[in-house]
């Protein structure tokens, strides 16, 4: 053979050799690669089929978002001894309210009611298990056996707001003795924004999402006292299970029984309300309208028994009178006065800013609770 054909054949081998080689390395690098791409888009809340098994079977990946798990009966039995008393928690607007344990050992807070199966009431759980935020509390599965209809929650070991301001307080002979949990000032003003964070979300929502049902017992804190909201969705799908109309609810925020965003910035305001006083609203003064409570707490503005007495010496009088008009603002009348969530948002986390560093550099706050001429002069 000629050297000149000697040398192409030479050539020719060598070349079909590299594109082997490159054929070969580009085969490794998709089996390799494309898997890593493929996990990464499942941690995104992307379609992943062996973690959707996992999802269904309560495996490892359970708590990955790839929409509600549906639970068994029989499984949620035996998370509750049988909804057993002993693991019943309290009675929510979904029905009874209990702590259970799944297999896998995760707790959980199960809601349940007597209801047929019905296919609407599957996509809106499913609709709402896909609104994931740090303020709101997460749904993780479903149920609907043998008459009952069942929702799975994420548990938040600390419970409601109410266990720790005002559920405590015995009434006894115009005396009262304290709750075992202190909240100063600082606290409460970061439960408050972190409320607001989740109602405010709810409402940037396409569509929006109004609560309806916003207040002190619908905002539940974890072990390190993170605020979440609760129940979020839960009226307007018990309005569609129901075949109910909103009409026919009682709209909190006065306005002649339409329910808004506005309406849930008015219960916003009851709330702070109960922050500031370490009452529940229903048990301040006589009250027989929404109005009555706005010039309740307008009449309380110039006396010394507004503020909780716990929180002496745990605030400055900036930062109080300051969450005291914001908390003004969002009760009040007409509704297109009120701020919209974003916005008391925004103002809670300037109080906040301005009250940690005041409270840095001048110590604790007030030593005795002088509203009026303190406050707002």
């Amino acid at each position: 053979m000629p050297k000149s054909s000697a040398a192409i054949v030479g050539g020719g081998a060598a070349g079909a050799l590299a594109f082997l080689a490159v054929v070969i390395a580009f085969v490794w690098f998709c089996r390799n690669h494309c898997k890593s791409f493929s996990n990464k888009n499942s941690e995104t809340g992307s379609s992943n089929p062996s973690a959707i098994v996992e999802l269904n079977r309560g495996g490892p990946d359970s708590g990955a978002r790839h929409g509600p798990r549906l639970f068994t009966l029989e499984e949620l039995n035996q998370a509750t001894k049988h909804f057993d008393e002993s693991s019943l928690l309290g009675y929510g607007s979904f029905g009874l309210v209990y702590k259970g344990l799944l297999r896998d050992g995760t707790v959980v807070a199960i809601k349940r009611r007597s209801g047929a199966p019905r296919r609407d009431f599957v996509s809106e759980v499913t609709y709402l298990s896909e609104i994931h935020h740090r303020h709101l509390v997460t749904i993780l599965g479903y149920c609907q056996e043998s008459g009952f209809q069942v929702l799975v929650y994420e548990y938040l070991p600390s419970g409601s707001i109410c266990n720790h301001l005002y559920d405590a307080i015995q009434f006894v002979a115009d005396t009262r003795s304290e709750p075992s949990t202190k909240l100063e000032f600082k606290q409460r003003l970061s439960i408050a924004l972190g409320a607001a964070k989740g109602l405010s979300h709810l409402h940037g929502l396409k569509p929006p999402i109004v609560h309806k049902n916003f207040k002190t017992a619908n905002v539940l804190v974890d072990e390190n006292f993170t605020a979440k909201v609760a129940d979020a969705g839960i009226s307007k799908l018990l309005e569609k299970i129901e075949e109910a109309e909103a009409n026919n609810a009682c709209d909190r925020a006065g306005s002649s029984g339409v329910t808004s965003e506005m309406s849930d910035v008015y219960s916003f305001g009851v709330f702070a309300l109960e922050l500031l006083t370490g009452q529940e609203a229903l048990h301040i003064g006589s009250l027989g309208s929404n109005e009555s409570l706005f010039q309740w707490l307008e009449s309380r503005l110039s006396s010394n028994n507004l503020v909780d007495r716990r929180l002496t010496g745990s605030f400055t009088a900036e930062g109080m009178r300051d969450l005291i008009r914001l908390t003004l603002q969002c009760m009040s009348f007409p509704a297109k006065r009120r701020p919209r969530m974003e916005m008391v948002v925004m103002e809670l986390e300037r109080i906040q800013e301005k009250e940690m560093s005041m409270t840095i550099v001048m110590g604790e706050g007030t030593d005795t609770i002088t509203l009026g001429s303190v406050l707002f002069t």
